[in-house]
C-alpha cells in the first residue's frame, strides 16, 4: 500500500485551468478535501494552459515556480487538483524533492481514513492498491536491487520490483475474493427483504449534501453526520416507520463526487449495489450550494454508471434552514411526488418526504396486485 502523508501537513494546492466552466468550483471543492484530509493549505497555485505537459504536467517553467514557492512556504506535501500518470507523478516528485499527491490519491487517502466497517476496509485497499499498481516503480531505490533464493523470495535473479508486483497481485486476488464473498451475502440479504414485501429505500447524492443528517432525522440514528467531504462511507440500513402495515428499509449510502475515482466506483461496487436493488432513490441535493445543479448532474451520472439511472427517485432540495424558502412539495405531470424542500437539520418538511414514500408504496402494491391479476 503506498506511503500515507502524515496528519495535520502543510499543503500546497495546485490548479489547472484548461478553460473549464467549473474551475472555480473545482478549486473550491480541492480545498475542502484537503482540509477533510486533516490537512492544510500553506500555499496555493492556480495555472492557466491549453493543454497538460507531458512531463511535469504543469510546464517546466511553471515546475521551477512551484519548486521556489515549496521552498518558501516549507510545504510538506503538494496536491494537484488533477489526476496525474505515474511518470508525471515519478518525474515531479524527483524534481520537486517532494511527496505528490493527485486528485485520485487524495481521494483515496480520505476513504482510507474514514472507512470503519470491514468491507469498507477492504474496498479502500483494493482501491489503493489498484492505484498502486502503476506507480510501483516510483524511483525507489530498493526497487533495483536483485534478489536471490526460491519461493516467496523470488526465483534466481528476480528484482524487487517483480516481485512487489507479484505480492500486489496475490493481494488484490485475495481482496476480490472476500469482497465477492460479502457481495454474495448482502445478496441473499437483499432477497429476504424482498420476500418479506419490504420497501428499499437508498439515499443518494453528491458528498457533503446532508444525507446522514436526512437519514438520522428519518430513522433516529447516530450515524455519524459532519459539515466535510466524505464523512461517512459506510453503507447503514434501519428500519424506517412511515405509517401501519408498510415495512421500509432505508440505507444510506456513500456519497459522490465530480470525477469519482473509477477504482473507487469499481471497489465501491458492491456497497453500491444497495443503490442498484433499491425500489426508490432519494436523491439529496444541497440547495444551498450554488452549483447544485451541476452536482445533481454528477450524481445521475455515476447512477448511469452503475445502472441505477432507471429506478424512481424522489429528489430531497436540502438546506431551505439556510435560504428563505419553506418547505414544499413539487409533483410531476403524472401527479407524482417529484421533489420535496425540506431541511434535514430541523426537521421542517420531513413529512412530504414521509408522505411519497407512502404514496410510492401504495402505487407499488397497486401495481404488483395488477399484474398478479393479469397474470392469473
Amino acid at each position: 500500500m503506498f506511503e500515507r502523508p502524515n496528519e495535520g501537513r502543510a499543503a500546497c494546492v495546485v490548479s489547472i485551468n484548461f478553460g473549464d466552466t467549473d474551475f472555480e468550483e473545482s478549486v473550491e471543492e480541492i480545498k475542502e478535501l484537503v482540509l477533510s484530509a486533516d490537512m492544510h493549505i500553506i500555499s496555493t497555485v492556480n495555472v492557466k494552459r491549453s493543454s497538460p505537459d507531458p512531463k511535469y504536467f504543469l510546464g517546466s517553467g511553471k515546475a521551477d515556480e512551484l519548486k521556489f514557492i515549496i521552498q518558501e512556504s516549507k510545504a510538506d506535501v503538494v496536491i494537484f487538483n488533477h489526476n496525474l500518470s505515474p511518470s508525471q507523478e515519478r518525474n515531479l516528485e524527483k524534481y520537486l524533492n517532494i511527496r505528490i499527491l493527485d486528485r485520485t490519491a487524495l481521494i483515496l487517502f480520505i476513504f482510507a481514513k474514514r472507512a470503519k466497517s470491514h468491507e469498507g476496509k477492504l474496498q479502500v485497499e483494493l482501491a489503493q492498491l489498484d492505484h498502486l499498481s502503476s506507480r510501483l516503480i516510483k524511483g525507489w531505490s530498493h526497487l533495483e536491487r536483485q534478489k536471490g533464493g526460491i519461493g516467496v523470495r523470488g526465483g534466481p535473479g528476480e528484482k524487487q520490483l517483480e516481485l512487489d508486483r507479484r505480492m500486489l497481485r496475490l493481494r488484490i486476488k485475495q481482496l476480490k475474493e472476500r469482497l465477492s464473498k460479502l457481495k454474495r451475502q448482502r445478496s441473499i440479504q437483499r432477497k429476504k427483504r424482498s420476500r418479506g414485501d419490504v420497501l428499499n429505500i437508498s439515499i443518494v447524492g453528491y458528498t457533503n449534501a446532508g444525507k446522514s443528517t436526512l437519514f438520522n432525522q428519518l430513522t433516529r440514528a447516530n450515524t455519524l453526520a459532519m459539515n466535510q467531504l466524505f464523512a461517512t462511507l459506510d453503507t447503514t440500513s434501519r428500519k424506517l416507520f412511515i405509517a401501519e402495515g408498510v415495512d421500509c428499509v432505508i440505507s444510506d449510502t456513500v456519497g459522490f463526487i465530480k470525477a469519482l475515482p473509477t477504482t473507487l466506483i469499481e471497489a465501491f461496487k458492491s456497497t453500491l449495489e444497495e443503490s442498484i436493488q433499491a425500489d426508490v432513490l432519494i436523491h439529496v441535493v444541497n440547495m444551498a450550494n450554488p452549483n447544485h445543479i451541476q452536482q445533481m448532474g454528477e450524481v445521475n451520472k455515476i447512477l448511469e454508471e452503475i445502472k441505477a439511472s432507471l429506478i424512481p427517485q424522489i429528489v430531497v432540495l436540502n438546506q431551505i434552514d439556510r435560504l428563505d424558502i419553506k418547505a414544499n412539495q413539487e409533483r410531476d405531470e403524472y401527479g407524482r411526488i417529484s421533489s420535496i424542500q425540506l431541511s434535514a437539520k430541523t426537521g421542517e418538511g420531513v413529512e412530504f418526504l414521509k408522505h411519497a414514500i407512502l404514496e410510492l408504496h401504495t402505487s407499488r402494491q397497486v401495481t404488483e396486485t395488477d399484474n398478479f391479476v393479469e397474470t392469473h
